[in-house]
C-alpha cells in the first residue's frame, strides 16, 4: 500500500511477558517478525499472543514518531472491520433466540430501504449481508473524501448515518445478483446494524455492548458512535493519501506526507468498522467466540459455514469467509480471523480452531508501503507473524 518514511529510523523495541510465557527463542522470533513490519511501512507495532502457558506481548517502532516514544503496552486503537465480527455475533444471538432468521429478507425488516437501480431488498437475506454475498456495492469506495488528504481534513468530523451510507451504495447498480458471487461490502454491515436496531428497538451499539462487551468484561472496548476521540493511552494514527485520491494511478500513487489522523468521526464506519479496543480485549473476544462462550452451537456452526472469498486470495491464499469471520489456511491447519483497516490503524489477528491460542497485531497506520530494498510481501504483511504466533511459539 503506502510508504511511511520514518520506518527505517526506528529502534524502540520491547518485550513483555505475563503468566508462564518466557522470552525464549519463540519470543525472539516473534519480536523479529514485529520488527520486520517497520521496513514494510509500519511506524509502530504492538502484538499480544495468548497461549495456555501465559500471555506474551512484543512491540516495535514508535507510537509517536515525533517524540520517538513506543506504542503503549495497553494502547487502545481503532479495530476497523474487526467490528464486523462483533456485529455478526450479535445478529446470530438474535437468531438463536428466534427473533431473527438468517433467511429473513432485508425487505422484511427494512421495507423500502433497498430499492431502485435494480436493487430489490426482497431478494437479499440477512445471511448474504453478513457473508458479503448480497452483491451490494461497497459504499466506502463511493466516498472520495476518505481517499484524498484535503477532503479528509475538511470532512473528518462530519457525521455519516447508516441510511446515508446505504443510499450511496444504492445509487449504482449491484456488483452481482444476490448470492451469485462474493465481494467485500461494508454496505451489508451497515444494513445488518439497521436490522439489529429494528429487531431489538435499540441501537446496534447498545446491543453489542449488552450482549458481547459487558458479559466478556471487555473493559477497554468501546463503541464511539460519532465521537472522534480514542480513549488514552493510544498511539498516534498516521495516514498518507494519494495525490489524486480515488483517481490515483496504482502504479504511481504519489503519496503525500503522513498526517496525524488519530481523531475523526468514525460514524462512516458504523457497524462495519467503528469500534475501539485493545490487544487484550480483542484476544479475549476471539477466544471466547470460537470456544462457544458467545454463541449457541447451532449459531456458531452457521458463523463458521464458509464460502470462497476470491478477492482476498492474494492476501490470504485459500481463504474462505463465513459470517463476520474468515478461515485462513496456515502451516498448522488454519485459523479463524478478521482484520480491520481504518484511518490511522491496521488490525490483524488469528485464533486456533480450539481457541487455545490467539494473537492480535495493531499497527498505527493502514497506509503501509515497503521501504526501498525491503523484502517484498506477496500477501498480507502480518501473515507470517500471525502464523508464527499460532503455529510455532511455545
Amino acid at each position: 500500500m503506502r510508504r511511511f518514511t520514518v520506518a527505517l529510523t526506528i529502534a524502540a523495541l520491547g518485550v513483555a511477558t505475563a503468566g508462564a510465557a518466557s522470552a525464549g527463542p519463540g519470543t525472539r522470533t516473534l519480536q523479529r517478525h514485529a520488527d520486520a513490519l517497520l521496513a514494510q511501512g509500519a511506524p509502530g507495532v504492538l502484538v499480544e499472543l495468548d497461549t495456555p502457558r501465559g500471555d506474551l506481548r512484543v512491540r516495535s517502532g514508535y507510537g509517536n514518531a515525533d517524540r520517538r516514544t513506543p506504542v503503549p503496552w495497553d494502547a487502545k486503537f481503532r479495530i476497523g472491520s474487526y467490528t464486523k465480527t462483533f456485529v455478526a455475533a450479535t445478529a446470530l444471538q438474535l437468531v438463536g433466540e428466534g427473533r431473527l432468521s438468517l433467511e429473513d429478507t432485508v425487505e422484511r425488516w427494512l421495507p423500502g430501504v433497498v430499492a431502485g437501480n435494480g436493487h430489490d431488498g426482497s431478494r437479499i437475506t440477512v445471511r448474504q449481508l453478513l457473508q458479503h454475498t448480497s452483491g451490494l456495492r461497497d459504499y466506502v469506495g463511493l466516498m472520495p473524501n476518505l481517499f484524498k488528504e484535503e477532503d479528509f481534513r475538511r470532512t473528518r468530523f462530519d457525521t455519516v448515518t447508516p441510511e446515508q451510507a446505504v443510499a450511496l451504495a444504492l445509487r449504482v447498480p449491484a456488483d452481482f445478483a444476490p448470492g451469485a458471487g462474493w465481494k467485500y461490502s461494508n454496505t451489508g454491515y451497515a444494513l445488518a446494524g439497521m436490522v439489529i436496531e429494528r429487531v431489538t428497538g435499540n441501537s446496534w451499539q447498545e446491543e453489542v455492548e449488552r450482549r458481547v462487551v459487558e458479559p466478556l468484561e471487555l473493559r477497554d472496548t468501546s463503541l464511539p458512535g460519532t465521537s472522534p476521540v480514542i480513549p488514552r493511552p493510544h498511539a498516534v494514527g498516521y495516514e498518507r493519501f494519494p495525490e489524486k485520491g480515488l483517481e490515483a494511478d496504482p502504479a504511481d500513487p504519489r503519496y503525500g506526507e503522513a498526517i496525524d489522523a488519530t481523531a475523526f468521526n468514525p460514524s462512516w464506519g458504523g457497524a462495519a468498522g467503528e469500534m475501539i479496543s485493545t490487544t487484550g480485549d480483542a484476544n479475549r473476544f476471539l477466544r471466547a467466540l470460537v470456544r462457544g462462550e458467545v454463541l449457541r452451537p447451532a449459531q456458531l456452526a452457521e458463523m463458521r459455514r464458509t464460502v470462497p472469498a476470491p478477492a482476498f486470495e492474494q492476501a490470504w491464499p485459500g481463504v474462505r469467509y463465513g459470517l463476520g469471520i474468515m478461515f485462513v489456511p496456515n502451516s498448522c491447519g488454519g485459523h479463524w480471523a478478521h482484520g480491520g483497516d481504518i484511518m490511522g490503524f491496521m488490525t490483524r489477528n488469528g485464533v486456533t480452531p480450539d481457541g487455545a491460542r490467539s494473537v492480535v497485531v495493531s499497527i498505527n497506520t493502514d497506509s503501509m508501503v515497503p521501504a526501498p530494498g525491503a523484502p517484498a510481501h506477496r500477501g498480507d504483511p502480518a501473515f507470517e507473524l500471525v502464523e508464527h504466533a499460532l503455529c510455532d511459539v511455545r
